[in-house]
């Protein structure tokens, strides 16, 4: 109970795991950034828990595990998103009900969309680290309320998530990016938080540079940048982003989820 860090201490306290252990974790990525990395280190610290247990998890109830110690036990505000794909890895669909009970669907893509998707995703460190917290909290706050423009601007987003699941099914690429930026203007309206100027002058450059859509990953307000591009402007947006400053984070997608790789 004297260790300060929030999720390592409620992950112990909630797996019964007590001394005689030494746990290390490492990034390639800073923390509140938006990349879900305190959803993945939570699903990775409980699998390894677990696993030094001898106990067996299901993936789905891994997952919940993460996000009751996160929101529940730690009192931090986060989707169920991040600890369920950080659990499942790969292209997923999760369908989440009022309720809290969540579908998980790995979607069907062709072989071709797999291969091009991670090089039309171009993504870039702004240089910006900020707490979530502020915004999720102001965001929720908001929903519970009512307000009308709140609700009719979740459906509308709700509704942009199914239609970006159709396009990548169908191989329509292009028609992903265009979502893409569709989503983030719609994603503004919900905190002023959510952007700055700074912020709004890359997106700007970004699309006049060639990109069909972009987005801020995570909650907003910095972090990284992401833009979906088509082959013949991807160095025409490399370019314009370096005169910025801001750094290319190159990446790929994780097909398997969370894993033990070695139980002594």
């Amino acid at each position: 109970r004297d260790i300060a860090h929030p999720l390592l201490r409620e992950a112990l306290l909630h797996t019964e795991v007590g001394g005689g252990i030494e746990i290390s974790a490492m990034s390639d990525i800073p923390g509140r950034t938006g990349m879900g990395s305190s959803g993945s280190f939570t699903v990775a610290l409980l699998a390894a828990l677990h696993a030094h247990k001898r106990k067996q998890v299901p993936i789905q109830v891994l997952a919940e595990e993460a996000h009751y110690v996160e929101t529940g036990r730690a009192s931090q505000p986060a989707g169920k998103h991040d600890h369920y794909l950080g659990a499942f890895g790969g292209l997923t669909a999760l369908e989440i009900n009022p309720s809290g009970k969540v579908t998980v669907t790995p979607l069907l893509i062709s072989e071709h969309v797999a291969e091009e998707l991670p090089n039309s995703l171009v993504v870039f460190f702004t240089g910006i680290q900020r707490e979530s917290a502020d915004i999720l909290t102001q965001q929720d706050q908001d929903t519970q309320e009512g307000e009308d423009a709140v609700i009719d601007g979740l459906h509308e987003i709700r509704q942009i998530g199914y239609d970006i699941r159709d396009a990548l099914v169908e191989g329509d690429l292009d028609r992903f990016g265009h979502l893409m930026h569709r989503h983030w203007q719609t994603k503004k309206k919900r905190s002023e938080k959510m952007t700055n100027n700074r912020i709004d002058r890359w997106y700007e450059q970004g699309i006049e540079a060639g990109a069909l859509g972009g987005k801020i990953l995570g909650a907003g307000g910095g972090g990284f940048l992401m833009f979906y591009c088509p082959a013949q402007h991807r160095r025409q947006l490399r370019e314009q982003m370096a005169k910025e400053g801001l750094i290319e984070m190159h990446f790929r997608f994780d097909m398997e989820g969370v894993k033990v790789l070695m139980n002594a």
